[in-house]
């Protein structure tokens, strides 16, 4: 177990009871990005129960449910931090590997608990499960906040979605809860059952056939690009309409902190309540986690892995 800082003024501490895991995850255990602090405790879709809050804090009280995500830090005084936007500003501090404002590493959600600023702890959605919500607190606002800022969000809007894996999937299941008409890329034929039957994406295409990308040409507002692997790009700019938006996430988007906003990381939990949105998980244990990461490596996962860290804290 890390030893994380002792509860200030400010902070909330709770028990960590699950935690997603996610691509960037691999890749900061690989150190790909040459950021990488060790030792490392990785994980930033973290849900939990708040056992202890410091003297000063007003937003939360023991027992509540509370989510972190990507961020546990910003200057909070940037025109971006201004805006709700600390996902944009210039002197980040995420949730793990990286250092506080102390001098210690931060720790992530792989833990039996953390300690978190307020300001970056999310109240729980009461009719939201905790361990399906759980990737939304990443995967969810990855790809509700470009739906949202590009005005992808309103029905009859036609909304491309590149990718069918752990943000492609919850990328559909947005889209669709705003009332746009969905198309969903993949280079796997047999994920297109999924996508229509089981997400309700309304079309699907084979994005290595040449002939059924022609069928798509300048017909959609907006595109989604999940897929942080090399691809082509062209025939999806050909599927816009004129002044259509192709909107790049993935990995690169934790990188330069394009998730999302406290404010926004919120609203997004609601809407997901509300609509009864979750992300398609398979829960595992702690000591699964091995397996897990290799698993994720070759996108063997469908669509995200989430840890039961309370139960596995209990087994025998």
């Amino acid at each position: 177990m890390m030893i994380y800082r002792a509860t200030g003024d400010k902070d909330v501490r709770f028990t960590v009871l699950y935690c997603g895991i996610c691509h960037s995850d691999l890749d900061f255990i690989k150190n790909k990005w040459g950021l990488t602090t060790y030792p490392i405790i990785p994980r930033h879709e973290i849900v939990g129960i708040v056992t202890e809050v410091g003297g000063k804090v007003s937003k939360f009280k023991l027992g509540d449910k509370v989510g972190v995500g990507c961020l546990v830090g910003s200057c909070r005084s940037c025109e971006s931090c201004a805006k709700d936007l600390e996902n944009y500003c210039p002197q980040p501090v995420f949730t793990y590997s990286f250092p506080y404002y102390d001098g210690t590493t931060t720790y992530g959600g792989y833990s039996d608990h953390m300690v978190v600023d307020e300001h970056y702890v999310l109240r729980w959605p009461e009719k939201l499960p905790l361990d399906s919500g759980a990737p939304l607190l990443c995967a969810g606002i990855t790809t509700y906040s470009p739906l949202r800022h590009f005005g992808l969000d309103k029905p009859g809007v036609k909304v491309g979605v590149v990718g069918l894996g752990g943000l492609g999937h919850v990328a559909v299941k947005f889209a669709k809860a705003f009332g746009a008409e969905v198309t969903v890329f993949s280079t796997t034929p047999a994920k297109k059952q999924e996508a229509l039957d089981g997400l309700k994406a309304d079309h699907f295409i084979v994005s290595k056939d040449p002939e059924q990308m022609q069928s798509t040409m300048s017909s959609l507002d907006g595109i989604i690009d999940t897929v942080s692997g090399s691809h082509p790009v062209a025939p999806l700019v050909n599927a816009l309409k004129q002044d259509g938006k192709l909107v790049f996430v993935g990995r690169k988007m934790v990188v330069g902190s394009a998730t999302g906003g406290m404010k926004e990381t919120q609203e997004m939990l609601d809407f997901a309540a509300k609509h009864g949105i979750i992300a398609d998980i398979e829960l595992i244990p702690v000591d699964y986690v091995n397996t897990a990461m290799d698993r994720l490596s070759k996108s063997d996962v469908k669509y995200r892995f989430v840890i039961d860290v309370a139960y596995s804290l209990k087994a025998p």
